[in-house]
């Protein structure tokens, strides 16, 4: 295993624009950083179970049904389809905010399931660092425990983003403009895997 080249990889996939890093924006502006703290902790430590299953496991499935691939993706599409609708159509005014509740944890751990990027990234990771040999599962676990290491500070980064936003977006006005532009961004986010989806057919 190239150590510098995983270390980069995982740096660069996880501060990059995705499904997580947009939502986790969205509920630091819409919810600020304690009510956000759960979701934070369900899509690192979601995450890092989800490369454990993945590389352990998942990947033989796989490999043998492609087709459950195909049909996960598009359940993941649909599903962050309709997120998209519920963050652009998300209440703006200030009691209604209030009411609305964050992801939990279990929310935020379960979704990495159905997003397209952490496939990508995960399948990815695993297949390009790691080799067969006695020493896989050490592989797969370094890979996981990378992402929760260097992940987690992607994941913060984008959180404290979305609360700092605040002061800028403080109408409701403003806050409508925000919620549009991030669901948007969400849907553009899901074009190349949709591409690969309708290409592979």
């Amino acid at each position: 295993m190239e150590y510098a080249a995983l270390l980069l990889f995982v740096v660069s996939a996880s501060v990059t624009p995705g499904p997580n890093n947009l939502m986790i924006m969205a509920s630091g502006l819409n919810h600020g950083i304690k009510r956000s703290i759960p979701h934070l902790l369900g899509i690192d430590l979601g995450f890092t179970l989800m490369v454990v299953a993945v590389g352990l496991g998942m990947a033989g499935i796989f490999s043998a049904f492609p087709r459950l691939h195909d049909v996960l993706k598009v359940v993941g599409t649909l599903y962050l389809l309709w997120l998209a609708w519920k963050i652009a159509s998300a209440p703006v005014d200030g009691i209604k905010l209030k009411e609305r509740k964050p992801f939990s944890f279990m929310q935020a751990a379960l979704f990495q399931w159905v997003n397209p990027k952490a496939w990508i990234m995960i399948v990815g990771a695993v297949a390009t660092y790691t080799s067969a040999g006695s020493d896989y599962t050490w592989q797969v676990m370094f890979i996981a425990l990378s992402f929760l290491l260097l992940g987690t500070p992607c994941t913060i980064a984008w959180l404290l983003f979305g609360t700092s936003l605040k002061r800028f977006i403080n109408t409701p006005g403003n806050l409508r403009i925000f919620n549009i532009s991030m669901a948007l961004l969400l849907v553009a986010s899901l074009l190349p895997g949709l591409l690969d989806l309708i290409t592979a057919y």
